[in-house]
């Protein structure tokens, strides 16, 4: 029996590595993506999105446009880091339409989705939580329906990439991260910011992976170049990373969900997020101390197995 997923993601560049490796998956089925604000407005990410799906032949996968801003926060964009359009900044004169969104908005669909494949379905977020906090607070069983959920976010050390001790995802909403790991008592997989970077993939293996002759190949070097020079530069690799390599994080996340004995060491602990400090908005908060009183236990991801996470890579772009 295949897995089931649903994809919730921002597409930017990694994101797009992340719905690859879904696709590459022999046991995979994904019954729909859901798009969120982040890494780029909604507009660019609903666009990315059926990019990454046009280019892997599989445009039949059901997409829906989400969340275009956080609960309450202001929101922010990575064009930075993943360019403005969130891809780089290459223009595809051949992108699909948007027309070929579904009509059902993204959290109406999740709730559906769950309702008709209740226990079997397992939720992948890579992009800030702001549909999945609306979906709970529309139907507060939605988390109950789900086999589990694997989310790209939070910090487990306060290192932050987006404040002095906040990730990207969580920063971009707080109160959205809060709702969820409040509320969601499904098993939680969590691939933090610090995990990610140091399970970074050396660029020995980058460069093998992109020097492929494949049209998902040669997609993914484009989109990937502004990034790449980016996470190459020192500085980046000093101050961000902290790592000696490529750092997918969304991917982390999405590979555990298609397969998590690559989980090789996690510890359960429970976990908040907090939203009043001047300097630490965001941050997930580790309770050691069982000072929450928390019954629901998330599973934060400490080592990966880095040799079948590389094949996935290279089976995405086959």
């Amino acid at each position: 029996m295949k897995k089931k997923l649903i994809i919730d993601v921002d597409t930017g560049v990694d994101d797009a590595q992340a719905i690859m490796v879904a696709l590459a998956a022999p046991d995979v089925e994904i019954l729909g993506i859901t798009c969120c604000h982040g890494n780029t407005p909604l507009e660019n990410v609903l666009k990315n999105t059926l990019r990454v799906l046009k280019v892997c032949n599989r445009l039949d996968i059901p997409v829906y446009k989400g969340c275009s801003k956080p609960l309450l926060a202001r929101g922010r964009h990575a064009g930075d880091y993943h360019g403005k359009d969130g891809l780089g900044d290459v223009p595809d004169p051949n992108a699909p339409d948007l027309d070929l969104l579904q009509q059902r908005k993204a959290v109406k669909a999740m709730i559906k989705i769950a309702k008709e494949n209740a226990g079997e379905v397992t939720l992948v977020a890579t992009a800030p939580l702001t549909n999945l906090a609306v979906a709970v607070q529309l139907d507060p069983s939605f988390p109950k329906k789900l086999k589990g959920l694997y989310i790209m976010g939070g910090n487990t050390e306060s290192r932050g990439n987006t404040t002095m001790c906040g990730e990207f995802n969580f920063v971009a909403d707080p109160e959205a991260a809060y709702i969820v790991l409040d509320r969601y008592t499904c098993p939680t997989y969590i691939a933090s910011w610090e995990f990610s970077c140091r399970c970074s993939l050396p660029w020995s293996f980058c460069d093998e992976w992109l020097s492929k002759t494949t049209k998902k190949a040669t997609f993914m070097k484009k989109i990937s170049a502004l990034s790449m020079t980016k996470a190459r530069s020192a500085e980046y690799q000093k101050e961000i990373t902290a790592g000696k390599g490529l750092n997918p994080c969304d991917v982390f996340a999405m590979a555990a969900a298609v397969d998590d004995a690559l989980i090789t060491e996690s510890n359960e602990v429970a976990v908040t997020v907090e939203l009043e400090g001047t300097h630490t908005r965001g941050m997930m908060v580790l309770d050691y101390m069982d000072l929450l009183k928390k019954n629901h236990k998330a599973i934060i991801m400490k080592k990966f197995d880095s040799e079948k996470l590389k094949q996935m890579l290279m089976n995405a772009l086959e």
